[in-house]
């Protein structure tokens, strides 16, 4: 009855050391494990076990705290990786997109991978060249050339005079090919107001002249001085009508003029051949004015004051 009993206990402990396999207490993951406990419930017999049988085993069996440790550092490892890439790429892309002018727009996946897409596109010569051509009104593309083979740019429009006086402005843009070299549109005047004795012609040249926006000066003696005195203050003066409003001068005696003092007249008109239309006046005419007209030649032998 001792020995039996002895001989039970023992073979309860074997059959306790096969059961631990399934124990939630001592429960593992490793095939190792298994086998060891096979090697003990057989005395060191090993037996193949069923790779199947293997696999479910480790699905019953419980995980370990350790091995649950391990799972989650496991897991945190590799989502790390997974961001430190993502950004990785998000700021490549970025940078190349700041270095290139062109935005780019990143997006992620489910995963957190970067699936950004850049608007670049591929530089040379033929899309520089594609780049520079505008768009028409139509949304067609159209060409354009600059150079003196440009008929369509008018280079007078964009030529605006420095002149304080816009209505001198105004003539300067026209005369721009001709005007005196160095010639200064913001010279002295002259100008401190009608000096001159009324209903004389240079009484009427200096009123006409301020109602067309031109300046006159106060000073400048008989009419027959007034080119003197005008080309001395830094007014252009020649013997060619440009506009309406230049100052015809006369000599004394010229063309019928007080030989003594000389005349001046305001040019009203040119025409085509070249003759002019003038607006004068005189002591005799007590403040009126008349009109005249001279030829051509005739306008030539005068000096003529512009601004």
């Amino acid at each position: 009855m001792v020995q039996g009993a002895h001989k039970a206990r023992r073979g309860a402990k074997r059959s306790n050391t096969v059961s631990s396999l399934f124990s939630p207490a001592k429960g593992t993951h490793s095939l190792k494990a298994v086998r060891q406990a096979q090697a003990v419930a057989t005395n060191g017999a090993m037996i193949g076990l069923n790779p199947e049988v293997v696999d479910k085993l480790n699905e019953i069996v419980p995980e370990t705290r350790r091995s649950i440790r391990l799972a989650r550092e496991s897991e945190n490892r590799r989502h790390t990786a997974v961001v430190s890439a993502s950004l990785a790429a998000l700021v490549g892309a970025t940078a190349t997109a700041a270095m290139a002018g062109n935005p780019t727009k990143p997006t992620f996946n489910a995963a957190g991978e970067t699936t950004t897409t850049s608007t670049l596109r591929p530089v040379n010569a033929a899309s520089r060249s594609e780049d520079r051509v505008p768009l028409q009104s139509n949304g067609t593309q159209g060409t354009w050339s600059l150079g003196e083979s440009n008929t369509a740019l008018d280079v007078s429009a964009m030529s605006k005079s420095i002149a304080n006086n816009p209505q001198i402005a105004n003539l300067m843009d026209q005369d721009y090919k001709v005007l005196p070299a160095g010639f200064n549109p913001n010279h002295p005047t002259g100008d401190s107001g009608n000096n001159y004795e009324f209903s004389q012609c240079t009484w009427w040249a200096y009123v006409r002249r301020h109602q067309l926006g031109l300046p006159a000066g106060s000073q400048m003696g008989n009419g027959a001085q007034w080119a003197d005195s005008a080309r001395s203050l830094g007014y252009w003066v020649d013997r060619t009508a440009r506009h309406v409003g230049d100052i015809m001068v006369f000599a004394p005696g010229q063309d019928g003029s007080n030989p003594t003092c000389g005349h001046v007249a305001i040019i009203e008109q040119i025409n085509p051949d070249g003759s002019v239309v003038t607006s004068e006046c005189g002591a005799a005419y007590q403040g009126k004015t008349f009109s005249k007209t001279y030829t051509a030649d005739q306008v030539a032998a005068h000096q003529i004051i512009h601004y």
